[in-house]
């Protein structure tokens, strides 16, 4: 996990701690999403992961899309900018498009499939539901915060 102190942090005042993730949102030309099932917990969500030191923001969505699917990806743009209250993970969320490879799984994913919006975030819990929405819209990125189950003010 990826730490960053902020400069008040160097200066002696309060340490907060956040990580930084990414995700892609990938659809298809016919519409469908790309998601996958975790390993770990089995909960439905779009690829994605811990951004790496040193890693290029769209570097990092490619590789974590490519490492949990098999699939490169072609990142389009942001579409969001969540952050769990609770344990300071702020993920960025991009809209991706396909670009070549074969679908499969891996240690991290458990079932990876291509589904409409609607078998997709009927699968989701909301946190990740409301990424895929986001993507799915057209307008600004949108900026949320979640309790690592649910959305909040």
């Amino acid at each position: 996990m990826l730490i960053y102190m902020s400069n008040s942090t160097r200066q002696g005042r309060s340490t907060p701690l956040h990580s930084v993730s990414v995700a892609g949102v990938v659809v298809r030309e016919d519409g469908k999403v790309l998601v996958i099932r975790r390993a770990d917990n089995s909960t439905w969500e779009p690829p994605g992961g811990v951004l790496e030191l040193g890693e290029s923001v769209e570097a990092g969505v490619r590789r974590e899309v490519q490492e949990e699917t098999g699939l490169r990806v072609v990142v389009e743009r942001l579409t969001g900018v969540y952050k769990n209250m609770s344990l300071g993970v702020v993920a960025l969320v991009f809209r991706c498009s396909p670009a070549g490879g074969a679908l499969c799984t891996s240690s991290e994913s458990s079932a990876v499939e291509w589904l409409s919006p609607d078998d997709a975030l009927g699968r989701m819990g909301e946190m990740y539901a409301i990424r895929v929405r986001d993507a799915l819209g057209t307008g600004d990125p949108a900026i949320r915060a979640h309790d690592g189950r649910q959305l909040v003010a």
